[in-house]
């Protein structure tokens, strides 16, 4: 296989660890804590879990390894989208499963979930693991988004796990996959099937952390290589100085990657999806807010600018939100074919109008015919409109030339506005980890390994204190129902980990608000460049700036 150097010189990184995993399997002891309970929704979330609800934090420390010596047969699956240095989290399960025993055994079922309830896998060997330490993507195993949820899944899930001796699955995965690691744990602890389920908390998007999960895998490395490419392009319009450039970043629901990429880069305007909803702002509020900076920059002769635009923002927009429910009502069941039948926009344009509501008709006159017509073209097998494709970033730079095109024949403006459009996505999902995503997924992994030697099931891997150096972390374990909580899903109450938002009163908003007004008006241009990897730890393992200003770093 060829490699590139860089690849070639990843392979030879040794991933640092907690300093309570470094003392060798046999000199490590795990201290239980207190009983938990769920964020919300207790007896409910209770009785949905009677087998792993409640059960106590643990962290691990030197000492002897009391746990019960016996082979081990695991399986490792890889769920939902990809996060850099999940093939770490793989090695490092790898290796403390050998070190305890080299005839433990790991099992890799390939394309995500399905590959557990087909019966598809492989199985890891040195050769094998070698080829992926310290590399980006999911391309050891595969990944894939089945949803483990229902009786007759997990009936084959068993039968698999009973064919292969498999006593132990980890699910490396976000809140939707580790929820239903806590759903397959509940059935095999119910069932006395003998397997254990861990979870290891995977999404570059941010929101699957809590006070004891303090980030996910994959944030760190995606959230630089983003901040990488908004400083380029920062640079860049420093340099031609006529471009105002809109860039919308992945994250869903949450902001916590724009966030990230503002603190790091300083851009003249970022949107944060939270606040937006917190204020209730309009789309028209949203514009005039842009609008202002490329006015107030224009003053001074700077007709260019960077605007950070959250994959989400538009459902925190109340009106938007409040359109898109009339849409989806309104397209429902046999209506939808009578819409797709119509012969033209007009038509369609007409069906449209006498559908709406006065208020939604309003918002949807003001948004770009694109725009428009993406709202019914675009959706999910619900038949929902899927509003993580609408194209934001060139929304508002729509809205946003409208109201400056307004303020020009009114004589307030008389700069010069030249929008581009950049989303940055899947550019950052398997980028080679940085220093710190390489060293936490390890950790994770192999921490996770020892969850099952204790003989732990329905916990989530846990390593913290993530600031200091990887020295000092804790590793440990963690109840995933102390996450959990009810919402409405599909129209049922569901039991899932809580998202996590952008915390309005928490540490890096507070920094970003009392910092974006000077940045709106002048030029503050940061410009981080490439993720390093080797060099003086201050520069090479630096963690993010939401985690630094959260711990008062």
């Amino acid at each position: 296989m060829n490699v590139s150097p860089l690849q070639e010189a990843r392979y030879e990184y040794t991933p640092k660890l907690p300093g309570m995993l470094r003392n060798g399997i046999s000199e490590i002891c795990v201290n239980e804590g207190e009983a938990t309970q769920s964020v919300a929704d207790q007896d409910r979330i209770r009785e949905l879990f009677p087998n792993t609800y409640g059960k106590k934090e643990i962290t691990f420390s030197k000492g002897a390894n009391t746990s019960e010596a016996k082979k081990q047969v695991v399986g490792v699956i890889l769920s939902g989208g990809q996060a850099p240095g999940g093939h770490n989290v793989v090695s490092g399960l790898y290796d403390a499963l050998k070190a305890t025993n080299s005839e433990n055994v790991l099992y890799g079922f390939k394309g995500g979930p399905s590959g557990l309830l087909e019966d598809d896998y492989l199985i890891f060997d040195d050769e094998y693991i070698d080829q992926f330490r310290n590399t980006g993507g999911f391309d050891i195993i595969g990944s894939g988004r089945t949803k483990l949820e229902t009786e007759e899944q997990f009936e084959v899930a068993t039968e698999v796990c009973r064919k292969h001796g498999i006593t132990a699955i980890v699910i490396i995965g976000g809140d939707d996959s580790n929820t239903n690691a806590a759903v397959l744990a509940e059935y095999m602890a119910a069932k006395n099937t003998g397997v254990q389920v861990i979870g290891c908390p995977k999404t570059i998007d941010g929101d699957l952390k809590n006070d004891d999960i303090e980030a996910s895998f994959g944030f760190d490395t995606a959230t630089k290589t983003y901040s990488e490419l908004i400083g380029n392009i920062e640079r860049d319009c420093n340099s031609a100085k006529k471009y105002w450039h809109f860039i919308k970043v992945m994250g869903r629901s949450a902001s916590h990657v724009a966030l990230e990429c503002a603190l790091e880069t300083q851009p003249n305007v970022c949107l944060i999806s939270e606040e937006v909803a917190e204020k209730k702002m309009s789309l028209s509020q949203i514009a005039d807010q842009i609008a202002d900076s490329v006015v107030k920059r224009a003053e001074n002769g700077l007709n260019y600018g960077v605007v950070i635009i959250p994959e989400g923002v538009v459902e925190f927009v109340p009106e938007f939100s409040a359109l898109i429910s009339e849409i989806n009502e309104m397209l429902a069941g046999s209506k939808a074919d009578a819409f797709n039948a119509l012969p033209d926009w007009d038509a369609k344009y007409a069906f449209i109008s006498k559908g709406l509501s006065g208020e939604s008709m309003k918002v949807f006159e003001i948004l770009p015919q694109p725009i428009q017509q993406q709202l019914f073209l675009d959706r999910d097998p619900h038949g929902n409109v899927q509003v993580s494709l609408i194209e934001s970033e060139k929304l508002f730079s729509a809205l946003v030339g409208a109201r400056l095109e307004e303020r020009r024949a009114a004589g307030t403006y008389r700069g010069k506005y030249s929008p581009l459009h950049h989303f940055f996505g899947y550019e950052g999902r398997c980028a080679f980890p940085s220093n710190f995503d390489a060293d936490y997924c390890y950790s994770l992994g192999y921490n996770a390994f020892m969850l099952i030697q204790y003989g732990y099931t329905g916990y989530l891997s846990k390593v913290s204190n993530l600031s200091r150096p990887a020295d000092e972390w804790v590793a440990g374990g963690m109840p995933i129902t102390k996450m959990m909580n009810m919402e409405r899903r599909h129209g049922e109450d569901k039991p899932v980990i809580r998202k996590a938002l952008v915390e309005l009163d928490g540490a890096p908003f507070k920094y970003f608000a009392a910092h974006r007004g000077e940045w709106a008006e002048k030029t503050c241009y940061t410009f981080p460049g490439a993720i390093q990897y080797f060099g003086p730890s201050s520069v090479c393992d630096i963690t993010t700036r939401t985690l630094a200003l959260e711990k008062g770093m």
